[in-house]
């Protein structure tokens, strides 16, 4: 089984950064990159596309159905850099029907259903030499006003604490400088 390292920050600290410059290092040219995004304005199509741009050309890279990703994972080899576990769990989340209902009994089965997901995600990764998983740690903020928002902020927080147990490095992203929170890189970083 391979090192599954987990890239955790806020906005814009530097965990992307972070994640594609270890990829870069540990699998050079030979890297799989996940990308979770969907352009879904265009603003976002400018974000991705920044993204493209900031990493090697050579790097296979996923583009495909969130349900899909799992799957995917199992077979993959060598290193591969999932960025980012956040906006893959909200494709998942605004997926499903459950997000909005008063039914907390529908929304906790519709919860079980998705960590169940993050769960075969990382079983899936057994196989690859180097999995490097980038999230946001979104429980630092504010309360979120609605039912939906504090319904993703709590998912999040379930599915960080998943990829933290996981993972057998944890690091936690900060004005672009790493902290260890499990573990640690073999390079001293």
């Amino acid at each position: 089984m391979g090192e599954r390292i987990f890239l955790l920050g806020g906005a814009r600290s530097g965990k992307s950064r972070l994640g594609e410059s270890l990829a870069l290092r540990w699998g050079g040219s030979d890297v799989t990159y996940i990308a979770t995004a969907e352009a879904g304005d265009a603003e976002m199509a400018r974000r991705i596309d920044l993204h493209r741009a900031s990493r090697p050309r050579e790097w296979r890279t996923w583009e495909g159905e969130p349900q899909a990703l799992p799957a995917f994972v199992e077979g993959l080899e060598g290193v591969v850099l999932m960025d980012c576990l956040t906006v893959w769990l909200s494709r998942l989340f605004l997926a499903d029907p459950a997000v909005e209902s008063d039914d907390e009994t529908l929304w906790h089965e519709g919860e079980r259903k998705i960590l169940a997901s993050v769960e075969a995600l990382f079983d899936a990764a057994g196989k690859a030499e180097r999995f490097i998983v980038v999230s946001n740690e979104v429980g630092m903020d504010l309360v979120p006003p609605n039912r939906m928002g504090r319904r993703f902020r709590d998912l999040q927080g379930r599915a960080n604490q998943i990829g933290a147990a996981r993972a057998e490095t944890a690091l936690l992203v900060v004005a672009g400088l790493p902290l260890v929170l499990k573990g640690g890189l073999d390079d001293g970083r």
